[in-house]
């Protein structure tokens, strides 16, 4: 069902990567600019994220001895140092997610430069060295944050949906490995109630909210495909989600043929195969439009 279906190391039959965006209360900060610093309830709902889920998540996988990808605003980098030193001495990725969570398309270029080149500095004054995956926050991308990350000779993307496994990204004579999203996959619907910013979702149970994110994983298994989740520590990373997080892994990893690694490692894995004389993987050419669509009568 997937047309051609990208050759995995070690004859593995699905890549896999559990990613998280740590937000933290990044999210309260940008959406109430006057007043989110005095709004106590989002906040501690926020530093739940890495001060209680990360070290929670990094046992597991320290336990079942896989490395994943962490993407982080630069404000949270800088807020919480301890939690971002704690992932990188676990020899995971932190990848870049903006500076504070803010939607790039709401900017003019200059600013979006300001912010993702401030995020980039975040990067090298705490973690000393430059990402090299970026995920926009809420997924807003457009022909400027792709010129940003070319520019800055990033390997790979998170934010596009155009297939069910990694793609080339080619904007002029640049390439970027697009690991593609979808809300499918994404913590958010199922579990987010959050009315401050306008969320106002019915919260699912563990086992009925995650069960969506297994049934991906078995389709993705089926078809040699790539299984990618986008969670939130202080949304799954909360105990009893966690909880069945843990025994999935342990299942999964014991009964199946997988490869989970950092999304740099799988993205590195794609861009050789991209470069193969008979490589099967596709290409996306941007941009998609130069001009608006509309109607003339």
């Amino acid at each position: 069902m997937i047309k051609n279906p990208i050759q995995w190391p070690n004859g593995a039959k699905c890549a896999c990567a559990i990613t998280f965006d740590i937000d933290a209360d990044s999210l309260i900060h940008i959406s109430k600019p006057t007043d989110g610093h005095n709004r106590l309830y989002p906040i501690s709902m926020g530093k739940y994220g890495p001060e209680v889920a990360i070290p929670r998540i990094l046992e597991t996988f320290k336990k079942l001895g896989i490395k994943q990808t962490f993407f982080a605003p630069g404000w949270v980098i800088e807020q919480y140092p301890q939690a971002m030193e704690s992932i990188m001495e676990g020899g995971h990725e932190i990848a870049h997610h903006g500076y504070l969570h803010e939607d790039p398309t709401g900017h003019g270029p200059d600013e979006q430069r300001y912010w993702f080149e401030r995020a980039i500095e975040s990067h090298q004054k705490v973690l000393g060295q430059k990402p090299k995956g970026y995920r926009a926050p809420v997924y807003n991308v457009n022909p400027t944050v792709i010129d940003l990350l070319n520019e800055h000779d990033f390997l790979y993307e998170s934010s596009l949906m155009g297939d069910d496994i990694p793609y080339i990204l080619q904007s002029g004579q640049k390439k970027l490995v697009e690991m593609p999203v979808h809300w499918g996959n994404d913590d958010w619907p199922p579990f987010a109630h959050y009315p401050e910013i306008g969320y106002m979702m019915p919260v699912s149970s563990p086992s009925q909210g995650l069960d969506t994110f297994w049934q991906e994983f078995e389709a993705q298994y089926a078809n040699n495909g790539f299984w990618m989740s986008i969670w939130h520590p202080f949304l799954t990373g909360r105990l009893a989600r966690w909880h069945q997080v843990e025994k999935w892994l342990e299942s999964t990893l014991e009964n199946n043929n997988v490869w989970f690694a950092t999304l740099s490692e799988i993205a590195q894995h794609v861009k050789k195969e991209s470069e193969k004389e008979n490589n099967l993987i596709r290409v996306d050419h941007l941009p998609y439009y130069q001009r608006p669509v509309k109607l003339n009568r």
